[in-house]
């Protein structure tokens, strides 16, 4: 087994350890904040710190692969080792758009002065770095380590009329469309300078308690469809192990606090009529 299957296989066992632990300990940030986590830190500046690695890292290699490597002088309509490099670069960039959001544009809108631990804020920036390795990885390949890890000749030109693709890229963009609006009706729950927590109900709050995450889940599972990759789903993976548990952490904060109110509601955790 090669470095890279060797760090996927580590990933998709800590995965489930994750999925597993975050039912019995509860990431304390946000509306589940506490201070067991040890020192904070504002959370505009913990989520540009925790996302912006993925985003310089494959950014980096995008850029290495256009500039002197094996996409050196091709452009969009290139082959490299049997791969459309168009195909590749579309790949990527989906990654770098969703990251340049929740790295640059996500923190400045946030409301508040609420914090982040910065214990969590380190486990999100190194799962973010290694994720991005993974991707990078299996698209461009890393100089001095390893080649691409997409097989030869599977991303040719062909690839944007199959409906694997189609289908993820659709998905992938409803994902995203849910996770901005859902983002956006959270900020907006509050006036400036109130405190108070609300029931958000707009959107897909209306079925779910963590419509944020569920958009966040469709994204990368589009994701795991239109690259039809090892890398992608394992992201997806991941998502879910770690939003899921939350998802379900929050519903038992929202029925704590706002008792019969939010119960009556009838909301699934994460999955609209599932869970």
């Amino acid at each position: 087994m090669n470095l890279y299957y060797t760090i996927m296989t580590v990933m998709a066992v800590l995965a489930v350890f994750v999925f597993i632990m975050l039912f019995y300990f509860k990431a304390g940030y946000g509306y589940l904040s506490n201070s067991k986590w040890g020192p904070t830190i504002p959370n505009k500046a913990a989520w540009i710190i925790m996302e912006a690695p993925s985003f310089f890292y494959l950014l980096f290699y995008t850029l290495k692969f256009a500039i002197d490597g094996p996409g050196a002088g091709q452009g969009i309509d290139g082959i490299v080792n049997g791969n459309c490099t168009g195909v590749l670069y579309f790949m990527a960039g989906l990654f770098l758009l969703h990251y340049f959001q929740r790295s640059f544009i996500f923190p400045l809108l946030m409301r508040g002065k609420s914090t982040t631990p910065i214990a969590i804020m380190l486990m999100g920036m190194v799962f973010n770095t290694v994720n991005a390795f993974l991707i990078a990885g299996w698209i461009f390949g890393i100089p001095g380590l390893m080649e691409a890890q997409a097989p030869e000749g599977f991303y040719t030109r062909a690839w944007f009329r199959d409906p694997r693709f189609i289908i993820g890229t659709v998905i992938f963009f409803t994902g995203m469309a849910i996770n901005l609006n859902s983002d956006h009706v959270i900020r907006n729950l509050r006036k400036p300078g109130d405190t108070k927590h609300y029931i958000p109900r707009k959107g897909m709050y209306r079925y779910v308690t963590s419509a944020n995450y569920f958009g966040e889940l469709v994204e990368w599972i589009g994701y795991a469809i239109l690259t039809w990759s090892p890398a992608g789903l394992l992201f997806a993976v991941w998502t879910f192990a770690n939003l899921g548990p939350r998802a379900k952490s929050l519903t038992e904060k929202y029925e704590e606090e706002f008792g019969e109110e939010y119960t009556s509601l009838h909301k699934k955790n994460l999955i609209p009529y599932i869970w």
